[in-house]
């Protein structure tokens, strides 16, 4: 009984203690500024009535005590877009918060704004009222109005009808979108088109597509997170499916970020003063179509920019096809890969003429052995022409270019292998324009640059035209 009394007597005299070491804690003004994680929070652009993604600022008190910040709060108040939740708490305004020495607390960081037209702004202060003085992060976003396609067992998320998309509002498209059977759908110029995680559009067998960019003001096709980390990595959304039959006209236009870029199977398309880049496997996936391409712009895609399939019809002109990364190295990164072959849907492995590629004016250049990787299988008609052009390849007998049959085929007036002298080749801050000493200067053939008479920025070229998609 004495051994139970002495243990109960010393369990409460270890309560006391804490007790007292707890009340004893005393917080003080700080006398040194805070210091935070970011000095800027630079939100993911959000949609009308559309709640951000959660955003986080840590707090740290590196004095050697515990302080009590007298007030933290939103510079406008309850007005403010933005919501914040510090220490647990949600509100825009806190009194007294403790910190204790040499710890650290959070504020989480969201908004879900109301929007008042197509863009717009949202900006606001976390302020921070010490005796230190009063400091502040910076709150950012731009807030977009949008229409939504969504995809749900009730709604087959299908246009039916001819349509045309402007740019008053963001379209948002979760899950497949399809384009119905000739149907025509017309996207105006600025129109900001942005798919979810596994999500893409379907044009089916006979309809049409028109992309009406213009050279200022493109049309914008991307993933939905604007949070510039995402431009520079592949795979945040699925691709543009181009059924047989189907018809696209793209001009003017940035296309980036995804499994495939256009992916198309007997399709006629059009492209002029685009962009295409950053897929993870093909920037341009063509099976046995029409294609006429001109101040193109390519860049960054896994498996090769171009890739095509099962013969058909194609022709570059002015075009600047590069393929470097930092996020794709172990995959093969051409430039333009071309067969004869395919595996069909059904797997039988099947052949087609390749009845033209054309490569003209171009520049096709990489970090890889060879940028051109040209394979005929079996007797197809197999024919290229690569002319005025600068490009990276093995010699004719090695992996660069593979023919079972020898066809009759040119490589006239082009560069090989010497590096085009890009201003910057990586698409964090892409810009593909050569520099004044790159051997692609003023060796254009002057009566195929007659034909696309200015560059992808409206310089020019009808004297002494440069290579690629730039003058």
């Amino acid at each position: 009984m004495k051994f139970k009394s002495l243990l109960f007597l010393s369990f409460w005299i270890l309560f006391l203690a804490i007790s007292c070491d707890k009340d004893d804690i005393t917080f003080d003004a700080p006398s040194q500024e805070l210091r935070f994680s970011r000095d800027t929070v630079f939100c993911d652009t959000v949609y009308h009535q559309v709640r951000s993604e959660t955003y986080v600022v840590k707090v740290f008190n590196n004095e050697d005590k515990d302080v009590m910040i007298p007030r933290i709060n939103l510079e406008k108040g309850a007005a403010s877009l933005y919501k914040i939740n510090v220490d647990g708490k949600t509100g825009h305004d806190f009194q007294n918060v403790p910190l204790r020495k040499k710890d650290s607390l959070y504020i989480f960081v969201e908004i879900a704004p109301q929007a008042t037209g197509p863009e717009a702004i949202a900006e606001d202060r976390v302020l921070f009222t010490t005796g230190a003085g009063q400091q502040h992060v910076t709150l950012f976003s731009v807030v977009q109005d949008a229409e939504f396609f969504i995809k749900t067992p009730t709604n087959p998320n299908v246009i039916t009808t001819d349509a045309t998309w402007s740019s008053n509002k963001a379209k948002i498209i979760y899950g497949d979108l399809t384009v119905n059977t000739g149907v025509h759908l017309n996207i105006q110029p600025g129109t900001k088109v942005y798919f979810h995680k596994n999500s893409g559009m379907k044009v089916s067998a006979g309809a049409t597509l028109d992309i009406n960019g213009t050279a200022t003001d493109q049309v914008i096709i991307r993933g939905d997170r604007n949070d510039t980390y995402y431009d520079t990595i592949p795979r945040n959304w699925n691709s543009i499916k181009m059924e047989a039959s189907s018809v696209l006209n793209m001009n003017h236009t940035r296309l980036f970020g995804g499994t495939r870029g256009l992916d198309m199977k007997q399709t006629t398309a059009t492209i002029k003063n685009s962009f295409i880049h950053t897929f993870q496997e093909y920037g341009i996936y063509a099976v046995a179509s029409t294609v006429k391409a001109e101040n193109l712009v390519m860049n960054n895609c896994g498996e090769s920019c171009i890739g095509i399939f099962y013969g058909g019809n194609y022709t570059f002109t002015h075009a600047t096809i590069a393929n470097y990364s930092a996020t794709m190295n172990d995959r093969s990164r051409m430039g333009i890969f071309a067969t004869n072959e395919w595996t069909n849907d059904n797997g039988q492995i099947v052949y087609n003429a390749l009845q033209n590629l054309s490569i003209l004016n171009s520049i096709v250049y990489s970090d890889r052995e060879s940028s051109v990787h040209l394979e005929q299988v079996g007797t197809s008609q197999f024919n290229y022409l690569i002319q005025n052009s600068l490009i990276k390849y093995s010699d004719l007998s090695g992996a660069g270019f593979m023919f079972e049959n020898n066809p009759t085929n040119s490589i006239i007036q082009s560069i090989k292998n010497q590096d085009p002298r890009f201003m910057n080749y990586f698409t964090a801050k892409m810009n593909l324009r050569v520099k004044a000493d790159s051997p692609a200067k003023n060796k254009g053939d002057v009566t195929v640059a007659n034909t696309v008479p200015t560059d992808i920025v409206g310089v020019s070229r009808t004297t002494s035209p440069t290579l690629g998609a730039y003058q």
